[in-house]
């Protein structure tokens, strides 16, 4: 791992991963006191969970094998972005994944799908396929996530609208049931800005965060090099959801690269707090060097890195103050 100047002076305060090569991670904490680790793995053919009391402990954790792509199919190749959800007493997982053929490698061919087990502990469960969530199009789509507000269950994910350039933008439906959609499916964000286009017209990777009478999106945007950075939307909590109105985005990356401090290409964040419920948690990955020999997919060193979540006097969060330091060492 490339050192910082800080770190070759003993500084502990600089952030260093928490997990290495597991990118797009998802810390959930159940009720039952433990935190639950889902990620992208590098060979992106399996989905592991593994589960501890602490945010420390994930570290060693014993990986749990759930599920493992299809041989052929639908479900045969590029398995990405995996979160896990408990609601209404069952354990959830949603995932993308994409079919190989002759011709094609999968890449940007995904779909998104669910994962079900009634199990208490999801490492010991027998997951179901639940199958598609079926949106609007049968395009491009992924990184699907999961939030409730005001009694109402709400899907959050990337797709490719066939009729607007670029890769993704980011939407948002009512859910039926966790694998449901229902209803108006609203576009929130579309690549419009300079740091959102560079290399693939890309809003991707969404994560909801709820505090100081606000709703907060966060996703990240470009190429998945050291061009790779956050933004982020928010919305007032008595706002209609589903009105694109609704969302304010901001002009500027909340998280980009941060060469001084070694973090190349964040993103893909997902938030929790900690052990004692005193402050959020900004989980994000990132690699820690700039440059990357062939296809920024295929390098297997974006680390998960976990930070004290830090905020703004206006109540906004401040990611970039947030990312430099590590939660726990």
């Amino acid at each position: 791992m490339k050192e910082t100047r800080d770190m070759r002076e003993g500084q502990t305060d600089v952030n260093v991963p928490l997990i290495e090569q597991r990118a797009d991670p998802w810390i959930y904490k159940h009720s039952d006191g433990y935190y639950y680790f889902t990620a992208s793995v590098p060979e992106y053919d399996r989905i592991e969970i593994r589960r501890s009391p602490t945010i420390a402990g994930l570290k060693e954790a014993t990986p749990a094998v759930v599920w493992r792509k299809h041989e052929t199919g639908p479900l045969s190749a590029n398995i990405w972005a995996p979160e896990i959800h408990h609601v209404d007493g069952k354990w959830y997982i949603y995932f993308a994944a994409a079919r190989t053929t002759e011709t094609n490698d999968g890449l940007f061919d995904h779909r998104m799908y669910v994962l079900e087990t009634d199990a208490a502990n999801p490492l010991e469960g027998g997951w179901t396929e639940k199958g598609q969530i079926r949106t609007k199009w049968e395009s491009f789509s992924l990184d699907a996530t999961s939030f409730e507000h005001r009694g109402v269950r709400y899907l959050v994910w990337a797709q490719k609208d066939p009729e607007i350039p670029g890769n993704s933008n980011l939407y948002i439906s009512e859910m039926s049931n966790p694998w449901t959609l229902r209803g108006e499916q609203a576009m929130i964000t579309t690549p419009e800005y300079g740091w959102e286009i560079i290399g693939f017209k890309v809003n991707e990777g969404p994560a909801v965060l709820k505090r100081n009478g606000r709703i907060f999106i966060t996703f990240s945007a470009s190429a998945t090099d050291f061009n790779y950075c956050m933004g982020l939307l928010e919305a007032d909590e008595n706002a209609d959801l589903l009105n694109p109105a609704s969302w304010k985005k901001s002009e500027l990356p909340v998280l980009a690269t941060d060469e001084e401090a070694g973090l190349y290409g964040p993103g893909h964040n997902s938030f929790t707090v900690s052990e004692d419920g005193s402050c959020d948690l900004l989980v994000f990955h990132a690699r820690t060097y700039k440059e990357i020999v062939g296809d920024p997919l295929y390098d297997p060193n974006r680390h998960t890195f976990v930070s004290k979540l830090q905020w703004h006097p206006d109540g906004t969060p401040d990611f970039a103050s947030s990312a430099r330091r590590t939660y726990l060492r």
